[in-house]
C-alpha cells in the first residue's frame, strides 16, 4: 500500500473506516474529499447555505434537505429544485424507487443542468455515477453551478477549498493522490472579480469616459486584423461570436488557425460558444489567462 495513504489517517481505526465506507474494486478510481477537511469551517458553511437555500425554494413543495449527501443522491429533490428555479419541465417519474430507475433519472436531470448551463462534458465535475454514489465533492459542484447560473446573487461564503484524494486500486495496491480543489473560487477568480469590479466602476462612475476606453480597444484591435482585412466598429455585437478574437489571437501570437477547428460563419449559439471556448483555451495554454472567465 502506498505509504501516502496512510499518512493521511492519524489513527487506524480511521483508516479502517474509511475503507468501509468507500470500497474500492481492483480497477476503479476514487477521487474524495480527504477526511481531513471534512471538519473545516468554510466547507461547513457552504453545506448549511446551500442545504438553507434548497428547503427556502422548496418550501411549499413541503421539502426539506437535511443532508446533502443523504438526501439529493436520487435526484428527487434536484428534480423539484430544477422545475422551481428554471421552470425546467423534465419527462421523469417524480418518485424513482429502484436504482435502475434513479440511474436514468439523474441521466436526464444532469443531461438538462448541462445543457441550461451550456456547459461541455469536459467542463463538468460531476456524473450520474458520482451523484448516485453520494459523493459530496460531486454534489457541491453541481449545487454551486446551479445556483451561480439560477441565483447569482446568492452569497456563498469565497474561496472554499478542500483536500482531495484520489484513489486507485491498482494491481500492485492502493495507489493515492493528495491535492487541493477549489469549490467556490480560486484566489485566481477573485482576482478576476476586482478586475470586473474596476469595469463596474467604470460603468457606474464614469460613463463619459467609457467611450474613450473603448475607442483604444477598437483602435489595439483593428491595427492588427486589419492585415486580415477586417474591421470591427462594434465590440460587444462583432466579438460575441468568438470569430474576430480567434483571428485577434492568431495575429498577436504569429500562428494561422485551421479553419477546420472554429466555426468562421457561426450559425447558432453553440457554434459561437465552440469558437470563445476555444479561445479561452488558446489564452490559458499561451498563459495569457490566469483566471476563470465565462464563455457565456
Amino acid at each position: 500500500m502506498n505509504p501516502d495513504f496512510l499518512n493521511v489517517f492519524t489513527q487506524p481505526a480511521a483508516l479502517n473506516a474509511f475503507l468501509a465506507e468507500n470500497v474500492i474494486t481492483p480497477g476503479e478510481k476514487k477521487k474524495l474529499i480527504n477526511p481531513t477537511s471534512s471538519k473545516n469551517p468554510k466547507l461547513e458553511e457552504l453545506k448549511l447555505l446551500l442545504i438553507d437555500w434548497i428547503n427556502t425554494t422548496l418550501k411549499e413543495e413541503h421539502i426539506v434537505v437535511k443532508s446533502l449527501e443523504e438526501d439529493l443522491y436520487d435526484g428527487l429533490v434536484l428534480h423539484h429544485l430544477l422545475e422551481n428555479l428554471g421552470s425546467l419541465k423534465l419527462d421523469v417519474d417524480k418518485i424513482a424507487l429502484t436504482e435502475k430507475k434513479q440511474r436514468q433519472k439523474l441521466s436526464v436531470i444532469l443531461e438538462a443542468v448541462a445543457k441550461c448551463l451550456q456547459l461541455e462534458e469536459s467542463q463538468l465535475k460531476w456524473s450520474v455515477e458520482s451523484i448516485l454514489t453520494k459523493d459530496l465533492l460531486s454534489t457541491l459542484h453541481l449545487l454551486v453551478a446551479i445556483a451561480k447560473h439560477f441565483k447569482p446573487n446568492l452569497a456563498m461564503p469565497p474561496n472554499v477549498q478542500v483536500e482531495t484524494i484520489t484513489i486507485e486500486n491498482t494491481s500492485r495496491g492502493l495507489k493515492t493522490k493528495n491535492a487541493v480543489e477549489y469549490v467556490t473560487g480560486s484566489k485566481e477568480n477573485l482576482e478576476a472579480q476586482a478586475q470586473d469590479d474596476a469595469f463596474d466602476d467604470l460603468f457606474s462612475r464614469a460613463p463619459d469616459k467609457l467611450d474613450a476606453v473603448k475607442k483604444v480597444f477598437l483602435q489595439f484591435v483593428n491595427q492588427h486584423i486589419e492585415k486580415l482585412g477586417l474591421n470591427v466598429k462594434d465590440i460587444e455585437s462583432q466579438f460575441a461570436d468568438g470569430v474576430i478574437l480567434l483571428l485577434l489571437i492568431g495575429q498577436l501570437e504569429g500562428y494561422f488557425l485551421n479553419l477546420r477547428d472554429f466555426f468562421l460563419t457561426p450559425a447558432s449559439t453553440t457554434e459561437m460558444l465552440h469558437n470563445v471556448n476555444l479561445a479561452l483555451d488558446l489564452l490559458t495554454d499561451g498563459g495569457l489567462l490566469n483566471f476563470s472567465v465565462n464563455s457565456e
